[in-house]
């Protein structure tokens, strides 16, 4: 499936969720009014287990909030990792879940009813049980854990009011069982889903102006090989571009060898993006196609639907759906769907006369397994093996070892096909010869280990400039084995990699911040061109003098004080605010389409209007970026308002859009004069393996979501800053740094 098919895609980077949290986080806050969910005392049983439990745990709180959660077992430390996170934001974890078991509708209202559609057609609690009930038993231990964990916590805080959840049953963890900030079924477009089921309006490509064209989701990724290190040992760069406040910082640790430190998805068990005491690991969005859309030829006889298929017909299968809601006055209301299924997967839309099915991978006990299994992996034959599950769907995989190597995996999970369909396209449903035809072995896929050239990066972008001169070939692999093209932040990390020697954490770091935007460098050489061959008589010719001489005099740098930097955004604002629809509707980035589709009046009017609206907001296009581009945390809510009253940081690095490799972007409505930044660096870390682990850490403003509490925004100022705190991560140096240590329920 191409990321720029309109037909599939055509609202999805404003109705798509970015993540399980945001995909709600526009929403008002109409459950204020809703009624308390009753709560169920435990049975004495369930509470001697849980005191049990929480006696083998130790939560170790250092100076910036961070748990370090010591248990004897695994799933002692699983029991202390949930409940520690929902000391810090159990709203987000709740919502999380909420979400994920298509369930928001019975807190948020009716408009949401077609996204709990959407995950119903794949989680659905019996049979979500039964796969609990057949998995291994270390894992059912696990879950049951994390559902203990979490129910430990509201017993002990009958003041957390849940919105919905009042007990865990340990079947949900599979309900959410691999961290993506963007899973794959959100590929499954809202509104055409509920134009199909609900009989609304089929979306179209409207032309609405956005300023912010939507935020590129996913993450950065280096590893450096020890050559091109100074220490002589392996360094990982961890930088994934999320929604703020969508992960926080953990660290687990058991007598069983767990011993991982990272990023979590709030309420799963499992460290993300991270590393332990001998490899790390980083996940960018944008592997191979995973995804395929078939076109199915459908027939109505009698009230019954069926589809062609080999030359003969099948009986669609027809699944009753009822999607409670909760009403405006607090009660609760429902509507039943009949969904249909083929053989390749739910039905979610229509097509000129056809009806699309979609598959994609639904395999949430190997997904569970392979996500906690990684983060145990002390070598690479153990990542390997446990990467040879193949249910990391969304994701691309950057890694590093203490034992100095250095590998990277584009995909994970990667159907084969015949490559003679266009795979970025829907396919013909009634040919079997569009099935799929098992997975490929990893050894198949786009790979690379040990590259001489030292060094491995991804930036959401494809894997054939990995490594300079030893990244993989195109022309080895079937096109559906990769979906994003080379963007600006490839471009620059490859520049940032390629001549580096010597590397530190601090240099790594540095690069990583490194401030050219290399999307501006052929449009500001453009404008200057197009500015030159005005005649003379044009107006345009004195209005935006001194704006193309500021531009033209720039060094396509960002920096907090730079009035060229402001001026360069806000026009590339307004060429995509005018060219998003037109970009959309080629299959093309928006960035990429201004660059080579504009001519020279598109180019000089849109500066014109972004040295307008700069005068217009702040008094002159004379302004200095840093006073526009700000970071800011108000309260702990989902749904975050910024205010340019309010206290706030001026951050220099800018949209990823821009090709910044420190990302910072808005996606929120701007209701505000200033630009507040609420997508793109959130956790990020710099790794070095050796004999022990050094790392330094950044989180965007802080551990908890208590604005009482002092870790709310403790990071925020170094955040803005690009600077960072040293990893706590063995015992000796938490203790030093020791803000408490306490046991779950004390």
């Amino acid at each position: 499936m191409s990321l720029f098919r309109p037909a599939v895609l055509t609202l999805a980077g404003a109705l798509a969720a970015a993540s399980a949290v945001s995909a709600y986080a526009g929403q008002p806050a109409s459950i204020a009014a809703a009624a308390v969910p009753v709560r169920a005392a435990p049975s004495a049983a369930e509470l001697a287990r849980w005191q049990k439990q929480a006696d083998r745990v130790t939560i170790m709180r250092d100076r910036w909030g961070i748990p370090h959660v010591f248990g004897k077992t695994d799933a002692d430390a699983v029991f202390g990792a949930l409940y520690a996170q929902a000391e810090d934001d159990f709203n987000r974890v709740e919502l999380n879940f909420i979400n994920a078991m298509g369930r928001l509708a019975e807190v948020e209202g009716e408009q949401e009813v077609w996204r709990d559609l959407r995950m119903k057609l794949y989680i659905r609690p019996d049979a979500m049980r039964a796969k609990y009930a057949a998995s291994p038993a270390w894992l059912k231990t696990l879950m049951n854990a994390w559902a203990d964990g979490l129910n430990f916590y509201l017993h002990t805080h009958p003041e957390v009011k849940p919105k919905l959840l009042t007990r865990f049953e340990p079947w949900m963890a599979l309900s959410f069982s691999e961290g993506s900030i963007g899973g794959d079924i959100e590929e499954i477009d809202l509104k055409q889903l509920e134009a199909f089921y609900g009989k609304a309006p089929a979306p179209t490509l409207a032309d609405q102006r956005n300023l912010h064209d939507a935020e590129p989701r996913g993450s950065n990724g280096f590893a450096i090989a020890p050559k091109l290190s100074a220490s002589g040992h392996a360094l990982l760069l961890i930088n994934p571009h999320t929604s703020f406040y969508f992960r926080p910082e953990i660290h687990m640790v058991s007598e069983e060898g767990l011993n991982a430190y990272g990023a979590v998805t709030w309420g799963q068990f499992f460290i993300y993006q991270g590393f332990n005491d001998r490899a790390g690991w980083m996940h960018t969005s944008g592997g191979g196609d995973v995804i395929d859309e078939y076109l199915e030829t459908v027939v109505e006889r009698k009230g019954k639907f069926f589809y062609r298929y080999g030359g003969k017909e099948r009986a669609l299968r027809a699944v009753p759906v009822t999607l409670p809601f909760r009403k405006p006055d607090g009660g609760m209301g429902s509507r039943t769907v009949t969904t249909y299924f083929s053989h390749h997967g739910p039905i979610v839309r229509g097509e000129n006369g056809k009806w699309v099915a979609v598959r994609m991978m639904d395999e949430p006990v190997k997904a569970l397994t392979q996500s906690y299994a990684r983060t145990k992996a002390t070598s690479y034959a153990a990542f390997y093996k446990a990467m040879e599950l193949r249910t990391n769907s969304s994701n691309n995989t950057v890694y590093a070892d203490a034992d100095g190597n250095i590998a990277y995996f584009h995909g994970n999970f990667i159907p084969r096909r015949d490559p003679k369909f266009d795979w970025s396209r829907p396919v013909d449903g009634s040919d079997p010869a569009t099935e799929w035809q098992g997975l490929h072995a990893i050894k198949d896929t786009i790979t690379l280990f040990n590259p001489a050239s030292g060094y491995i990066s991804n930036t959401n972008n494809w894997p054939f400039s990995a490594s300079g001169a030893n990244s993989p070939r195109r022309a080895d692999y079937p096109d559906y084995m990769w979906s994003l093209p080379e963007n600006a932040r490839g471009v620059h990390a490859a520049r940032v990699l390629q001549d580096a020697r010597a590397l530190t954490l601090d240099s790594l770091i540095a690069g990583a911040y490194d401030s050219y935007l290399t999307a501006f460098e052929p449009l500001v050489p453009q404008l200057a061109r197009d500015f030159d061959a005005l005649p003379a008589g044009d107006a345009r010719k004195t209005a935006l003098a001194e704006q193309v001489a500021s531009l033209r005099g720039w060094n396509l740098r960002f920096a907090a004080d730079s009035v060229p930097t402001a001026l360069a955004v806000y026009w590339g604002q307004e060429m995509v605010a005018a060219n998003a629809p037109r970009a959309k509707a080629v299959r093309m980035p928006t960035v990429d389409f201004i660059t080579t589709r504009l001519d020279a009046d598109e180019r000089l009017d849109a500066l014109a209007r972004a040295s307008a609206r700069l005068g217009k907001d702040f008094g002159t296009w004379k302004t200095p970026w840093g006073e526009i581009n700000r970071f800011q945390r108000i309260n702990g809510d989902i749904a975050q308002e910024y205010d340019d009253a309010q206290p706030s940081w001026p951050v220099a690095f800018t949209s990823a859009n821009w090709g910044s490799l420190a990302s910072f972007g808005m996606v929120a409505k701007q209701k505000t004069k200033r630009i507040y930044g609420d997508r793109g660096n959130s956790f990020v870390a710099a790794v070095e393996f050796g004999p022990k682990i050094k790392a330094k850490s950044i989180l965007a403003g802080g551990q908890s979501s208590n604005p009482a509490s002092k870790h709310f925004a403790d990071q925020a100022e170094m955040y803005s800053r690009g600077e960072f705190k040293d990893v706590l991560f063995y015992k000796e140096d938490i203790q030093k740094h020791l803000e408490r240590s306490y046991r779950p329920g004390q």
